[in-house]
């Protein structure tokens, strides 16, 4: 069982007697035989992908013929992170099949064949299993190799570190690493709609770099580790940059735009922007076909999972679906300039243009959302708690208060601030607030007219000298003890 980034399993096997042309025969029709499709034919081997299956999203399978030899590597396209045994497995059938295959050939049918074969070959300086340098996956060696910059994988590290060090400068300042709190999420620049709202538009993009716990930022992280090595050699680092920006802006204002009082944090809206991008591009040839129908179908899968478990609470879709759907568009606003990869002048002005555009566009839907009165809602709320705890103050009055003293208490000062309470959350029903907070407003009329029997009750008791409204005071404390618990989001 491999296990790492792109688990992988490699094994090197002798040519024997044959020869490097019958062997690249005998093992192509060996994968053909093992149902592989086969991508990329030199003649010095090949590359090949199996086929999707419940126990794998499929893998990539290079053979290359070089010094009497055939190095054989079999390699995840998916982006788990365990294979269970999966590569070795393939590369053990291949062996088996291939020893099978040898003897079913005459030596003639396998001149014929190659002969054949060799128009379909690449050209030699375009043949990518001579190319020395390794693929991006391949300079990722060990655990610190993912936060070194390097050629082709230049951004996404610095991204990583950046997201990092942002979670380590929290819990330095005492942010919980498990599960902050609210205030701590919008003192370091959260996405919520009343402060966002509030000329605090940088947000937009604060809140892609910060992460709601430590299971959060190391999923996101392997998430955009995986996208990174597969996208940014691609793109490069200015569309890259510019992709993740982008469509974490969109992201960020699709969520304010859905979301009434939620807060918001996280990278994974600009991580499904990238991926929106690199789907994009698994639909055009700039992809081998092969390597294509292999890699969409994972990240296909990958997405859909995803978003479908979105649809749970305390996660913000509608951030997936805006980077998501940004991330297709502009994918296929860089098609142009990644088919003339030569011309800087279109890459940079289409980076330029689409900026300006979503900038824009973000500005125009940030300016029209609408702006809640939650700043009068909440010095009116102030006034509420005062209100309520002077209303609450007759429970704390000495055992041994006369009934005189309790009754001119309740009738002076409970009585009176409760049916203040019940005048201000009239009056706060009046602003343009959402349909949540009207809903709590509801039930806070419902617990001040409690409040008010039950002072009513205690004032009849009391002057009556009796204690036959006892049951009825308790069965409205029952009612009090239920409404607080919904107010407080408890079942």
């Amino acid at each position: 069982m491999a296990f790492g980034l792109s688990p992988k399993h490699i094994q090197e096997i002798s040519l024997d007697n044959l020869s490097p042309e019958h062997f690249l025969i005998i093992a192509i029709e060996t994968s053909k035989k093992l149902n592989w499709n086969i991508g990329f034919i030199s003649e010095n081997g090949f590359i090949a992908y199996t086929k999707m299956s419940m126990s794998s999203f499929s893998e990539e399978v290079k053979i290359k013929i070089q010094d009497n030899k055939a190095f054989l590597k079999s390699e995840c396209t998916g982006s788990q992170m365990v294979d269970w045994g999966k590569n070795k497995e393939n590369i053990s059938k291949f062996i088996s099949s291939f020893n099978e295959n040898k003897n079913a050939f005459l030596p003639e049918e396998l001149n014929q064949k190659f002969e054949e074969l060799k128009p379909n070959f690449v050209p030699k300086e375009d043949d990518i299993l001579n190319q020395a340098p390794p693929t991006t996956k391949e300079k990722i060696s060990g655990i610190l190799s993912i936060f070194k910059p390097s050629q082709g994988y230049f951004i996404t590290p610095i991204l990583i570190n950046l997201n990092i060090a942002i979670f380590i400068l929290m819990a330095i300042r005492g942010v919980n690493i498990f599960l902050p709190d609210n205030e701590s999420l919008i003192t370091w620049g959260a996405n919520f709609r009343p402060v966002t709202l509030d000329g605090e538009w940088w947000r937009l993009i604060t809140n892609c770099f910060l992460h709601i716990g430590i299971f959060h930022l190391l999923m996101n992280m392997y998430a955009l580790l995986y996208i990174g090595l597969l996208l940014e050699p691609h793109l490069g680092k200015t569309r890259f940059i510019a992709a993740y920006l982008l469509t974490g802006l969109v992201a960020s204002v699709t969520s304010l735009w859905w979301h009434d009082l939620t807060i918001s944090a996280g990278a994974s809206g600009a991580i499904f922007g990238l991926y929106g991008v690199f789907l994009a591009m698994l639909t055009t040839n700039l992809i081998e076909k092969s390597a294509r129908n292999a890699l969409l179908t994972s990240i296909a899968i990958f997405v859909g999972y995803n978003l479908l478990n979105g649809l749970k609470g305390g996660i913000d879709n509608a951030a997936h679906i805006g980077g998501l759907i940004s991330g297709i568009v502009i994918g296929y606003s860089f098609i142009p300039s990644l088919k003339r990869s030569d011309d800087l002048k279109l890459k940079y002005t289409l980076v330029a243009i689409l900026s300006v555009v979503i900038i824009f566009s973000s500005t125009l839907v940030y300016k029209n959302i609408t702006s809640y009165d939650f700043g009068k809602y909440d010095a009116r709320m102030k006034e509420f708690i005062a209100y309520e705890s002077m209303a609450l103050e007759m429970f704390k009055m000495p055992e041994n208060t006369t009934d005189e003293k309790l009754l001119k208490e309740i009738k002076t000062r409970s009585l009176y601030f409760w049916n203040e309470s019940i005048k201000l959350i009239n009056e706060v029903e009046k602003l343009n607030l959402p349909s949540t907070i009207h809903d709590k407003n509801k039930k806070l009329l419902q617990y001040c007219d409690l409040r008010v029997k039950t002072c009513d009750l205690y004032c009849k008791a009391i002057e009556e000298n009796t204690d036959a409204y006892g049951v009825q005071i308790e069965d409205i404390n029952k009612q009090i003890d239920t409404v607080i618990k919904k107010l407080k989001g408890e079942k």
